[in-house]
């Protein structure tokens, strides 16, 4: 069964990436995982797109999930993160439209204050429900034939797209945005799942 758990709308700053608008469905994790899972969300969202280029898409696979990432030309920016299953394809669609309603309601002037933007409620969630089931909105994705042109980078590990020298572990270990229980189980996972890559649930 695909799955999509989140929709993280950011603004790629110059020196680093602000959330604008979050939606989420952690509905299939434990009630108790759902704190961690949505603190790794927003953690992993702001790396990726502070290293992704602009006018860039990609799919970076991480442990068992797909974390698709879309930052447009004006730095506005959309991860969303789902299961393996799940077609890029589809995922990148939404996000570009998601990205042309945000653009169209939210002034720029907005985007760059740091701080979470006051309108767009609700929709996140909306555009979480429509696109759950992937079948039903690829009809609706084959309408934008642009996107079958742009080059979806399919990297292994979200390890390829951090700076070169750089390790998870580190950044986890710096940021002040997790928690110390998120910090102290993702040590935990990464010990305990040394194989297999991390988890959020």
């Amino acid at each position: 069964m695909t799955k999509l758990f989140s929709i993280v709308v950011l603004y790629k700053g110059e020196s680093a990436a602000h959330i604008l608008k979050s939606g989420w469905d952690l509905s299939s994790l434990s009630f108790f995982q759902r704190g961690t899972a949505q603190d790794f969300i927003t953690f992993t969202s702001k790396i990726l797109v502070e290293r992704t280029g602009l006018g860039a898409r990609q799919s970076v696979k991480e442990a068992e999930y797909m974390c698709h990432v879309f930052v447009r030309g004006d730095n506005l920016s959309v991860v969303c993160v789902s299961d393996h299953e799940y077609p890029p394809r589809v995922a990148h669609t939404m996000m570009q439209r998601i990205s042309e309603d945000f653009a169209g309601q939210i002034k720029p002037a907005e985007w760059t204050s740091g701080q979470e933007v006051t309108g767009f409620n609700g929709q996140l969630e909306v555009y979480l429900t429509k696109f759950q089931d992937p079948a039903q909105s690829d009809a609706m994705s084959r309408l934008q034939t642009d996107l079958d042109d742009t080059k979806i980078v399919l990297h292994s590990t979200i390890e390829a797209v951090l700076q070169r020298g750089e390790k998870l572990d580190d950044l986890v270990d710096k940021s002040e945005a997790l928690s110390m229980q998120s910090k102290a189980f993702y040590k935990t996972a990464r010990k305990t799942n040394s194989c297999c890559g991390t988890s959020w649930g």
